[in-house]
């Protein structure tokens, strides 16, 4: 049987051999990982500070407060390490949406021709270009949403801002994607 998050800390706390620990870093890595390369669009410096993130989870782990949410906590742990990061380099580049395993392409699939391949190449580019055109909040709470997994609510907590906004944001960031596409597909009159 699994042990929950909030099990795993005050056994951690309680002394038990660090186990506990590692189970929590187990199971938020990957996760913690993709966001923040998402949020810096680099695969090196992401690492970096994943495990910056994680040592500052080991660090104020005792702050942590049991009645909330350790999933929401170590993500605002992880969005602040990854601004942190971004104030200090001055400029931001947002990588693409998709995972690497999206990027991959298994050639041997018989029912992929190669024209489907990079028709499909080509709209993630567009996809990926009109997305880095977007505000900054906008990315944000999008990368928040579809690559952490985090609902509203847990992006609310995160962010400090109230539900309201972080759900009009998302819908505007979502109307402006589809805006774009929409100009993108649209027949060229000369």
């Amino acid at each position: 049987m699994s042990v929950n998050d909030q099990e795993l800390i005050k056994n951690y706390l309680d002394g038990d051999d660090s186990n506990s620990l590692k189970e929590l870093i187990s199971r938020y890595s990957n996760h913690i990982f993709n966001f923040i390369r998402q949020y810096v669009g680099d695969f090196e410096q992401s690492a970096d500070l994943t495990q910056d993130t994680f040592i500052k989870v080991w660090k104020n782990i005792k702050k942590f407060d049991p009645q909330k949410s350790f999933k929401v906590w170590i993500f605002q742990i992880a969005r602040n390490t990854a601004i942190d990061f971004l104030r200090k380099k001055k400029e931001i580049h947002f990588s693409e949406l998709e995972n690497e395993e999206g990027d991959q392409v298994d050639f041997e699939d018989d029912s992929q021709n190669i024209e489907k391949i990079i028709e499909k190449k080509e709209s993630r580019e567009k996809i990926r270009k009109i997305f880095e055109s977007l505000p900054e909040n906008y990315k944000a709470t999008l990368l928040m949403y579809y690559q952490a997994e985090l609902n509203f609510r847990e992006i609310s907590e995160i962010t400090g801002m109230p539900i309201d906004t972080v759900k009009s944001r998302h819908r505007r960031a979502i109307l402006a994607i589809k805006k774009e596409i929409a100009k993108e597909n649209a027949p060229k009159h000369h």
